[in-house]
């Protein structure tokens, strides 16, 4: 039966270096485990905010860039150099720097791009191009969904992609990837992308990480910073029943969900802080090897209790 998932974990930081560094100490733990356990590392990255918060990655000793497997959470319908791309975002803040070979990274197929698309892809939909400009982003979505088919198939026997870390944020309306608040894609039970077309932030239209591959991650890790963050984290974190979008990333065990955030966004939380330690050292009593740990000792329990009857 499958188990409940964890709580949130919250790291506080007092200022955003102490952050970003604490973050790509994060990141190469999870590399570690992961090559250790599968050979790979799989990881997803997001757009906004967060590629500024990555430059630490490159400073650091022991990240194995040939072994990382790079998507990206959701992506604006987009050429891959317009500034609105979270592929750009990312490239220019750490990907271009970084010995990662291209074929690493999985970006959204840009030969199905209509004409228009590639002309002004942030362009209203022309009237009577409905239907083809629908057909063309749910073939976008489709092409990426099969990338991650293609990905985890031989690793992964498992019904859904298992991301080794997925790095998010939190918009000021409390969505997440592309999943906003009352949108019908927050409903998606099937699909691991999603396209739409109405985001309610320009650019409009875009593709999605559903929460069928957000909540199958064995972490998932949210990054936030500055005061104006104050409110909306408070919501998420203190009011879950609320259901915002970021409010709803809770990854089934013994996967978990992580806050990297400053001590100016979390002055209004009252959800409980943990010491993050990690950067001092790496042991195995971080919180997902407890985690699983704590399966493996039930699961032998239940093992045991049957072969006694």
């Amino acid at each position: 039966m499958p188990q409940a998932s964890a709580p949130p974990v919250l790291y506080t930081f007092p200022e955003t270096d102490q952050l970003q560094t604490s973050l790509a100490n994060f990141i190469r733990k999870a590399q570690g485990d992961a090559i250790a356990h599968r050979g790979v590392f799989t990881i997803a990255l997001s757009g906004g905010s967060l590629p500024n918060n990555l430059k630490e990655l490159t400073k650091l000793d022991g990240i194995q860039w040939d072994k990382w497997q790079v998507f990206f959470a959701d992506e604006r319908i987009v050429p891959l150099d317009h500034p609105e791309s979270n592929y750009n975002a990312c490239a220019k803040a750490f990907l271009d720097g970084v010995p990662i070979k291209r074929e690493q990274i999985h970006t959204l197929n840009t030969d199905l791009f209509r004409e228009q698309t590639r002309i002004d892809p942030t362009a209203e939909i022309k009237p009577g191009e409905e239907d083809e400009a629908e057909s063309e982003a749910v073939d976008i979505a489709d092409d990426y969904e099969k990338q991650l088919v293609s990905t985890f198939a031989g690793a992964n026997a498992a019904r859904y992609p298992t991301f080794d870390l997925i790095l998010l944020g939190m918009g000021p309306d409390g969505h997440t990837c592309s999943l906003f608040p009352g949108h019908e894609l927050l409903a998606e039970n099937d699909r691991w992308i999603a396209e739409i077309q109405d985001s309610p932030k320009p650019p409009k239209r875009r593709i999605t990480f559903t929460y069928q591959v957000l909540n199958h991650a064995f972490r998932c890790a949210f990054v936030a910073a500055g005061e104006g963050k104050q409110d909306m984290l408070h919501n998420i974190l203190d009011k879950p029943e609320e259901g915002l979008p970021c409010s709803r990333v809770r990854p089934a065990s013994p996967g978990l969900v992580f806050w990297f955030v400053d001590d100016a966004a979390a002055g209004k939380v009252q959800f409980p802080k943990t010491e993050y330690k990690w950067i001092e050292r790496a042991s195995d009593d971080d919180p997902i090897s407890v985690e699983r740990k704590k399966m493996k000792s039930e699961m032998d329990a239940a093992v045991a209790e049957a072969d006694s009857k």
